[in-house]
């Protein structure tokens, strides 16, 4: 009962929202195992954190907008909390995950299930690319680029969302906005979208985009090219499909309208 008046710190606000980032939807319940052990290490009841995650989900519109509220009664600290980490998704990153680095100091069977899956590199460029005029160390770069993955991969399920493949080797977190320009916006999950290999390819090199209605478009470079089953499946064959849209952190329109006015391949 004393829990149930016992403010929340920011340390473990931080842990919650971390989780919220990098769990699906689906598996923020009292039962999870990781919700179990996260809540023993910082002092909160399964219940306690499990309702947490979902006072967080309620702040989040590409829940709300399907009809699944959460609990309504987000506080003004969650509130907060949510408005710096959208402003300043970087600075988020490091902080949450120092925070959970603290709590797990060694590698940790839970802490390997959230961290596991494999790194691609960001818009087809190596990390080495973006140290130099911001500074930014090796360390800093691979945590951002974890969190950028796991974020987008959790809210697309793990699954590409314009084939459904699943197969966690060929996926991608691809930058709707390329990560070299847009810094502010470099591990927003918003900018995210998971693709297959050959998708996030495509998307980059500008073959294909998305419509502000979430629906792929083809450029006529790839509709005019040679004609053969495979292109004809997974490339021109997609023209017009409605991807698959994430539980939480729905792709910025904004973000989309600028890849198609500065990569797709319109003409």
């Amino acid at each position: 009962m004393a829990e149930k008046h016992q403010g929340w710190t920011r340390n473990q606000l931080l842990v919650a929202f971390y989780l919220y980032c990098q769990m699906p939807f689906g598996k923020m319940h009292s039962k999870n195992g990781d919700i179990i052990k996260f809540a023993a290490l910082i002092g909160r009841t399964p219940s306690a954190l499990a309702m947490k995650l979902t006072n967080i989900a309620s702040l989040d519109p590409a829940i709300t907008s399907t009809g699944r509220k959460g609990l309504t009664s987000a506080s003004a600290s969650d509130k907060k909390m949510w408005e710096e980490m959208q402003h300043g998704w970087e600075d988020f990153a490091l902080e949450s995950q120092a925070e959970v680095d603290a709590l797990l100091p060694t590698a940790d069977e839970m802490e390997n299930d959230l961290t596991s899956q494999p790194l691609g590199t960001a818009d087809g460029e190596s990390p080495e690319n973006y140290v130099g005029t911001e500074k930014i160390t090796q360390a800093k770069i691979r945590i951002g680029q974890n969190f950028f993955r796991r974020s987008v991969m959790s809210a697309y399920q793990n699954r590409c969302c314009i084939t459904g493949l699943s197969h966690s080797r060929l996926l991608v977190a691809s930058h709707i906005v390329p990560w070299r320009w847009d810094a502010n916006n470099r591990l927003n999950p918003r900018n995210g979208l998971c693709l297959s290999a050959l998708h996030d390819r495509a998307f980059d090199q500008g073959l294909i985009t998305l419509t502000t209605e979430f629906r792929v478009k083809v450029s006529k470079e790839i509709k005019t090219g040679e004609s053969n089953l495979f292109s004809s499946e997974w490339l021109s064959g997609i023209e017009g499909k409605l991807i698959a849209l994430p539980e939480k952190f729905q792709p910025d329109k904004e973000f989309i309208e600028w890849h198609h006015a500065h990569v797709f391949l319109s003409e």
